[in-house]
């Protein structure tokens, strides 16, 4: 597929899903009590229920076979998952005391989960790929990432505080993480070689059912938090605050990620890799996640504020770096030396 038509691609399904998450927080402001806490949508059941069916999807569609071209290149992984495990969290740490007491308690979770969370698995596969980067490392690092998150997430969340003044429980969130992520996870992937080619034909039904449980999410995320009153005297500063907030956090990421390619001396496809791998965060992982880490907590919506925002801003970043990559000048091969006839005498035996 051309770099032109994987842009394409990647933009329609950005434009439908932005418009379904802007769809979805106005149903919840204008309509919260079906998905707020004891709606007729019993979102206690249907949480969980549907981040199953997303992780479920995720493990039949992640291409392990497709890893193997990638696992040798450990510099160029261990860079990447430090990027997203490391830099990020003490990134979100500098914001916060930069920031101080001045932005709502939510609202700073939501940077850190932001910042802890993993990178995302197909827009950073296919925006390497639109970029002529190293394909393969992009699909090692992406899945390596979501599966690390499952657990790293919650334990840089559990060093923080969460909204109502309490900790985040890491035994009972793991738990729940094991049981309704990483199963239905471990579950696809097993199953994947009877499922796996029937959704490789069927991509398009099984990307819709993925996003639209993914907004049917974000909608009962909110529905508490408008019914509870959590977005009362919020305003438009707070939605400026979270824009500025994530432009910078992307910006350095960005840079941080490009400065080390550079120093270690990767190659440019390599670089390419590292570069979408370690700025991008993942929403469609990081919604369900929510769900399940922070429950029925009234500030959720106010928390997710922050990778709303970053997600479409970093496709449209990325997206304009891949288009400049793509158009750069391919890397001379190296020449091979030329052998020219032995002209010496001859000497007889």
């Amino acid at each position: 597929m051309s770099a032109r038509r994987l842009s394409a691609v990647l933009h329609r399904r950005l434009d439908w899903f932005l418009v379904g998450m802007a769809a979805a927080v106005g149903l919840a402001w204008l309509f919260p009590d079906p998905g707020a806490d004891g709606g007729w949508m019993h979102p206690e059941v249907l949480t969980k229920a549907g981040v199953a069916v997303v992780f479920f999807l995720h493990g039949v569609g992640l291409p392990f076979a497709a890893l193997k071209a990638g696992t040798l290149r450990w510099p160029l992984h261990l860079t990447v998952q430090a990027c997203t495990f490391l830099l990020f969290p003490l990134m979100g740490i500098g914001l916060l005391a930069l920031a101080g007491g001045h932005l709502p308690a939510g609202l700073r979770l939501g940077f850190f989960y932001l910042c802890a969370l993993p990178s995302t698995v197909s827009s950073s596969v296919a925006l390497t790929a639109a970029a002529r980067g190293n394909v393969p490392a992009a699909v090692f690092n992406a899945t390596l990432s979501a599966l690390l998150g499952v657990l790293l997430t919650p334990l840089w969340l559990a060093a923080n505080v969460a909204p109502g003044g309490a900790g985040v429980p890491l035994g009972p969130v793991v738990l729940d993480l094991i049981i309704w992520l990483v199963l239905p996870l471990v579950a696809g992937q097993l199953l994947r070689p009877w499922l796996g080619g029937r959704a490789a034909r069927n991509k398009r039904f099984t990307q819709r059912v993925d996003r639209g449980t993914v907004l049917l999410l974000v909608y009962t995320s909110f529905c508490d938090s408008v019914k509870r009153g959590v977005w009362t005297g919020q305003g438009w500063e707070t939605l400026a605050v979270a824009v500025a907030g994530s432009a910078l956090l992307l910006t350095a990421a960005l840079l941080a990620t490009s400065a080390a390619c550079r120093l270690l001396g990767f190659p440019e496809e390599d670089r390419i890799a590292a570069v979408f791998c370690g700025s991008k965060k993942t929403l469609a992982s990081g919604v369900p996640m929510a769900a399940l880490i922070f429950g029925a907590s009234a500030d959720t919506g106010l928390i997710l504020v922050p990778i709303m925002i970053y997600h479409p801003l970093q496709l449209v970043v990325c997206g304009v770096l891949a288009g400049r990559w793509a158009r750069r000048e391919p890397e001379p091969e190296p020449r091979e030396q030329s052998v020219t006839p032995d002209r010496s005498p001859q000497t007889g035996g």
